[in-house]
């Protein structure tokens, strides 16, 4: 049996479902919108995280005053949203700046690793050097 929920759960629990639905749908967009695969791949992930996160609240809100005890079940799945989505993310750019740079693409140059000779202290690299 179900028992009706008080005004200000109801309105709490749909502005975080609208909020979610809004940055999910604004990733949306930049995947659509934007022109370049490192343009594009930020706004999906940063949306998606985001977007659960509100949906997350909606959710712990709703369940918490319906079944009138704490509900966190939900924050499991958006832990590991939050986890992979960025995680996932570094790896795709990788590969595609791995795959520019092969090709010769316009990106910027790998960083420097242990083994390459430091840059040249002794020359002027900006105004403050001159």
């Amino acid at each position: 049996m179900s028992t009706a929920l008080p005004l200000w759960a109801e309105v709490l629990t749909a502005v975080f479902a609208v909020l979610g639905a809004a940055f999910a749908a604004i990733g949306s967009f930049g995947l659509v919108r934007l022109p370049t695969f490192f343009q594009r791949i930020h706004a999906p992930t940063l949306g998606a995280t985001a977007g659960v996160w509100c949906i997350t609240i909606a959710t712990v809100i709703y369940f918490s005053v319906q079944g009138q005890n704490l509900f966190l079940h939900a924050v499991l799945i958006t832990l590991f949203v939050a986890l992979t989505a960025p995680v996932t993310t570094i790896f795709l750019v990788r590969a595609a700046l791995f795959r520019e740079r092969q090709k010769g693409g316009d990106v910027p140059p790998a960083a420097l690793s242990s083994e390459s000779p430091p840059p040249d202290v002794g020359t002027p690299t900006g105004p403050r050097d001159r």
